[in-house]
């Protein structure tokens, strides 16, 4: 039984907090979180502990999940990881590339794993193994808003889930961004639409909304003669593919469901036991936050361009 710490109590990290209680394999050590109340009443749902520090934490762990804000995950996964521990980091790794370095240099023989939670939902495990050599991709992901993550933008904050996938499965970074966003409700950027083109001729066109009316998470990726999308929140999707007589096959994508905050928790134990690489490490990570920052680099160029043209106008 791995000894499991959490850093972060809110609402992502109380839902760590569940799938380590129910899991058969791991202890809940306890948590950890500047509010202190918050500490307090998540230890008495879960029935753990509480520290007041992370070298506690680290004296009682033997890995621990670091679900604390954005601009915390390098300071706080550095300390752990000097402490010996193994980590999870909550998507994104960092909120710049200089921080994700930081946390590679720190991690040593440590597992570090980051919760790029999408590369573990059924519909996407079931989307890989079908997967040759995609030559397009259209993706939407919105939300509803929340007062959630607003320390970060709406690239790092959803979109980066598709970023990461796309990367994955495309095999390569992009040579070209485009990019706009606009800010709604948040001095942040609320809506975003991005195109990446890759040298091997894929494209991906992505779009991600927090200020949306309605959920909406679905990927389209055409590849030689086969059109295939999935529905992330269902768990399901659909393989159409056209044979060399132009008849058009189709067919249910072959799911098995399950909650991927469960595998991804499975996953990282698995790592942690074997001492192996994990599925999504820092490496991987960072090329996601790479794209995501040139993403909204583009969006504030963009942003720029447009404010000009209001002026002249």
């Amino acid at each position: 039984m791995i000894r499991l710490a959490v850093a972060g109590v809110g609402a992502f990290g109380r839902n760590h907090l569940r799938v380590i209680r129910e899991s058969p394999r791991a202890t809940l050590a306890g948590v950890i979180d500047l509010d202190n109340a918050r500490a307090r009443a998540a230890a008495q749902e879960f029935e753990c502990a509480v520290f007041d520090s992370l070298e506690s934490l680290a004296g009682h762990s033997d890995a621990a999940i670091v679900a604390t804000p954005t601009g915390t995950h390098a300071d706080v996964a550095c300390a752990l990881l000097g402490a010996g521990l193994d980590v999870l980091v909550e998507k994104p790794i960092t909120a710049d590339l200089d921080s994700a370095a930081r946390i590679r240099a720190a991690a040593g023989d440590r597992v570090v794993q980051v919760g790029h939670l999408e590369h573990f939902n059924p519909a996407v495990l079931a989307l890989r193994k079908i997967v040759s050599k995609p030559l397009f991709f259209e993706i939407h992901r919105m939300s509803l808003f929340s007062p959630r993550s607003l320390d970060v933008d709406v690239v790092l904050d959803l979109m980066i889930h598709d970023v990461d996938l796309v990367l994955d499965m495309a095999g390569e970074m992009p040579d070209e961004i485009r990019a706009a966003g606009i800010s709604i409700l948040s001095p942040k950027v609320d809506i975003a639409n991005a195109r990446l083109a890759f040298p091997g001729g894929c494209v991906a066109n992505l779009t991600a909304s927090r200020v949306s009316t309605e959920r909406v998470r679905k990927l389209r990726l055409f590849q030689p003669h086969q059109y295939i999308s999935i529905d992330y929140g269902r768990q399901d999707g659909a393989v159409c593919t056209v044979s060399g007589r132009q008849q058009i096959g189709f067919q249910p994508l072959a799911v098995e469901k399950n909650e991927p905050l469960k595998l991804q928790l499975d996953a990282f134990l698995d790592a942690v036991t074997a001492r192996s690489r994990p599925l999504v490490g820092v490496e991987e990570a960072a090329r996601a936050l790479e794209v995501a920052l040139g993403i909204l680099a583009k969006i504030e160029e963009h942003g720029k361009l447009v404010a000009q043209s209001l002026a002249s106008s």
